[in-house]
């Protein structure tokens, strides 16, 4: 079993160092791009929103028709909890819940790979959400290392 709760810690630390000062569709493109390339050979599908808007979409090469469904999935946990869909998760998990415990229907919200796009001192604005890794864990970890790479 995994522990649930330095995974929530963890999350939680991450949402709080990769707050944004602004956020341009400018940086969606930049962040985006880099997300694609740092996902080198992997299936990878890419979206970041802004209040609503989707800003940027890209599906590498190999990425399945079904990652739209799993992004919007991943997109509806971020906008619900403004949190990443990794904590969300963690959060049920360390609970013993499901999404259906919380009257949530499992088939319109996921876990892991969807990360909040929050304003320092305004709140959560949109989300950058991956699909394409086997494992949702590795979907939020390609998320982290691109924007530890914008923000150095």
């Amino acid at each position: 079993m995994q522990d649930y709760k330095t995974m929530i810690s963890m999350c939680a630390e991450q949402e709080e160092k990769f707050q944004f000062e602004h956020f341009s569709r400018k940086d969606a493109l930049k962040i985006g791009l880099k997300l694609h390339e740092n996902a080198k050979e992997q299936p990878v599908a890419v979206e970041i929103t802004v209040n609503g808007l989707v800003v940027f979409r890209c599906f590498g090469e190999g990425a399945k028709p079904d990652s739209e469904l799993w992004l919007a999935r991943k997109r509806n946990a971020v906008d619900l909890m403004e949190t990443s869909s990794l904590r969300f998760f963690a959060e049920l998990e360390d609970a013993g819940e499901t999404f259906a415990d919380r009257k949530l229907d499992p088939n319109e919200y996921a876990a892991g790979g969807g990360f909040p796009i929050r304003l320092r001192g305004t709140g959560v604005i949109g989300s950058i959400c991956v699909s394409g890794y086997p494992d949702h864990v590795d979907d939020h970890q390609l998320i982290i290392n691109t924007l530890a790479e914008y923000f150095a």
